[in-house]
């Protein structure tokens, strides 16, 4: 197909003729021919000498981290008899942003390779490609462009903060949960000890005590966190309209925190369980990957349906992110009826409700009441989630 500079000449070409033929002016008619020609025979070889380029993408990682930044590799093999003309290649990289590669000419049977990144600036699903080859004749006068790849999807991941977990009698959730332990039971055994003053008979060791001068009592290792459910919020309802910059981050806070909880908690050997409206309900071995692919294209949708108590052993969390006090999410999980389950809040519009929830209206602010809640470093580090090559 002719080019914008191909209709050009084959404007001119015509007015040339038609000069050159009413005023038999044979200068004019043999430009006017001359340009003509040029312009078919620029159409006729784009045609006839088609590129046969057999073109593979690999994206790596295929989830990457907001601020991450991925790469895009293209190994490019003529598959053709004869050498292959130079060619240029375009891939749309989201909606904003095209990559441009030359491709040299290449004899039937050689590969070459070219690349680009890909920065990830913003949570979602990115979408490279599809290829587009574009190859043009010597003169620019004609084109061809075709399509020979189809896209490929990057997972954008939130970005997500290593958390460490409550332990046993450190900070305020620590203590909650060494009482909630002792009120529970005594937890697994873990040796024998000599008798002292004020312990229970009902602990005692008779048949270890019969062999021994003193008496002996059971030593109970108190029983820790085991399970833990994040529940993330995305009920349109309860999350300001996303006006301005401000009111949209009170959710990109709850998708940042949900992701860091779920990654910490399975890193942490926690039997993890992510929950959030629209009938996600994530468990298993690979919840931490699963929920990373999830987060990275929702949004606000459907309400949160009511979250059955799992039916896991030892103590365990419910942590629900959410705007406020005030959502019907926060009101939906206080009905989870466990006595081994301890349910903590994390509010990103507005201050905490109870002693066990956390304001989490700025980033700074949920770090710090994670770490007066968990009584460690709360926040360690800054998580750069990979994932296999695509």
């Amino acid at each position: 197909m002719p080019t914008r500079q191909g209709w050009t000449v084959a404007v001119l070409a015509i007015a040339a003729l038609v000069i050159g033929r009413v005023f038999g002016i044979v200068e004019l008619f043999v430009i006017g021919a001359g340009l003509a020609v040029s312009v078919l025979v620029a159409v006729v070889t784009i045609r006839i000498h088609r590129p046969h380029l057999a073109i593979t993408r690999w994206a790596h990682p295929s989830v990457l981290t907001v601020g991450d930044t991925g790469r895009v590799d293209l190994l490019i093999e003529n598959t053709g008899g004869l050498r292959s003309p130079r060619v240029d290649l375009t891939e749309p990289v989201g909606l904003s942003n095209m990559a441009h590669m030359s491709v040299v000419a290449l004899r039937s049977g050689d590969k070459v390779t070219a690349g680009y990144r890909v920065p990830a600036l913003r949570r979602g699903v990115l979408l490279v490609g599809p290829t587009t080859l574009d190859r043009r004749d010597a003169l620019g006068l004609a084109y061809d462009a075709r399509i020979t790849t189809t896209a490929t999807e990057l997972t954008v991941a939130p970005q997500t903060f290593e958390m460490s977990m409550p332990s046993l009698g450190q900070g305020v959730l620590g203590r909650h949960l060494l009482a909630l332990s002792q009120r529970v039971g005594p937890g697994e055994f873990h040796s024998l000890r000599d008798y002292v003053i004020g312990d229970e008979q009902r602990s005692i060791h008779w048949k270890a005590s019969a062999r021994s001068e003193e008496l002996k009592v059971r030593q109970h290792e108190a029983q820790g966190v085991r399970r833990c459910i994040i529940v993330l919020d995305r009920d349109g309802d309860a999350y300001p309209s996303p006006v301005t910059d401000a009111e949209a981050d009170v959710f990109e806070r709850a998708v940042t925190v949900a992701g860091s909880l779920v990654i910490s908690a399975d890193r942490a050997g926690l039997t993890t369980r992510f929950v959030s409206g629209g009938g996600i309900d994530l468990r298993g071995p690979d919840v931490a990957a699963h929920t990373l692919r999830a987060l990275a294209p929702i949004d606000v949708g459907p309400p949160l349906s009511d979250v059955d108590r799992d039916p896991g052993e030892g103590l365990g969390l419910v942590i629900v992110v959410t705007s406020s006090p005030a959502s019907d999410a926060w009101r939906r999980t206080g009905g989870i009826a466990d006595p081994t389950l301890t349910r903590v809040g994390v509010f990103t519009a507005g201050t905490a409700g109870t002693r066990l929830s956390i304001d989490a209206s700025t980033i700074a602010s949920f770090r710090q009441g994670w770490q007066r809640l968990a009584g460690n470093r709360g926040l360690v580090k800054e998580l750069l989630v990979t994932g296999e090559t695509s």
